[in-house]
């Protein structure tokens, strides 16, 4: 009996030896490094763990799919495995693979909708980025701010566009509210109109004001605002025009045609970005009425408008020696 005994202790002495090996083994193999060289974005598939080890293995991210579906059940209790895009770092473990399919951040995209964009071009750069999915219809003209919006691969266009669409609601109220008093607005809506309009007259930072402040002295004034960027938005039936303004542009009859409407057109003429929104609701303070492209890609700015001829003088001689340099030009950008 006493011999049974202890060639029973010797069997689970050895049994024992044996589990702590493979235990010892299990956990060297759960944290070696693995054999990823470089860092990789991997697009990890629904659809539960022998399909996540194959696209891991694919990408080179695990070297053995059982080691890995064994892994994942011996550590099930730490969470699910979620299918999203991940970053992986090089050499990751299985004890790190599973841990950033379980609490990783998936990877984040990003689109800029840059200032000064139609509702076409908008909805035209939604359906043209990679890693959106579904279908997107352009919005409201104006409706969206023009900003940096992050995104995960498999993110619905029609959901970034309401995000952006909810940007703008919250940015026009914040400048509206901070308006400076006296302004000849009426409504947060009138103020995106002329900011729309200042928005595609410069992509100088430190005009905006400035030019904000000479439309919104005309519009105390009753003068026409006499922008080029509203009659090439008549032109083009409310896309980008893709040709020089005509004297026939000029001189049609059209609500967006601020050369022979007086007020604001009837609404925005591309998305203006929260610098051009509080550019029109706190401009500069100047009685300037006028101004033209002055050659070096911004604008000279006038009082009377005796300045502003002299002004658009020169701005037509500088057109006149680039055009026996380079050919012919476009119409200047006159107030």
């Amino acid at each position: 009996m006493a011999r049974t005994l202890r060639r029973l202790g010797a069997v689970l002495l050895v049994l024992g030896l044996l589990t702590g090996l493979a235990g010892w083994q299990a956990l060297r193999l759960y944290q070696t490094p693995g054999p990823l060289v470089a860092p990789a974005q991997v697009v990890v598939p629904r659809g539960g763990t022998e399909v996540i080890a194959g696209a891991l293995l694919q990408a080179g991210v695990i070297e053995d799919a059982r080691s890995f579906a064994a892994a994942a059940w011996a550590t099930r209790g730490a969470g699910p495995l979620r299918a999203a895009e991940f970053a992986f770092p090089p050499g990751a473990s299985l004890e790190q693979v599973l841990g950033v399919l379980r609490t990783g951040r998936p990877v984040q995209h990003r689109l800029t909708i840059p200032e000064g964009l139609t509702a076409r071009q908008i909805a035209a750069l939604l359906r043209e980025t990679p890693g959106l999915v579904g279908e997107v219809t352009a919005p409201e003209e104006g409706a969206v701010l023009p900003e940096t919006y992050a995104f995960q691969r498999g993110d619905d266009r029609a959901a970034l566009l309401r995000r952006a669409e909810g940007a703008m609601l919250v940015a026009l109220n914040t400048a509206w509210t901070e308006r400076a008093e006296g302004l000849p607005l009426a409504t947060p809506r009138e103020a995106l109109v002329l900011a729309s309009i200042v928005e595609r007259e410069t992509a100088l930072p430190e005009e905006r004001p400035r030019i904000a402040a000479a439309f919104l002295n005309r519009l105390k004034r009753g003068m026409p605002l006499q922008s080029d960027p509203t009659v090439a938005y008549a032109a083009a039936s409310g896309g980008a025009l893709d040709r020089p303004l005509s004297r026939a542009d000029l001189d049609r009859d059209h609500p967006f045609n601020t050369y022979r409407i007086r007020g604001l057109p009837p609404g925005p003429i591309a998305a203006p970005g929260m610098a051009s929104l509080r550019a029109v609701t706190r401009p500069a303070t100047t009685d300037e009425l006028y101004f033209v492209a002055d050659g070096s890609g911004g604008h000279a700015f006038a009082r009377t408008l005796e300045e502003h001829n002299r002004n658009v003088a020169r701005w037509r001689e500088i057109e006149r020696r680039r055009a026996e340099n380079a050919g012919p030009a476009t119409a200047p950008t006159t107030r």
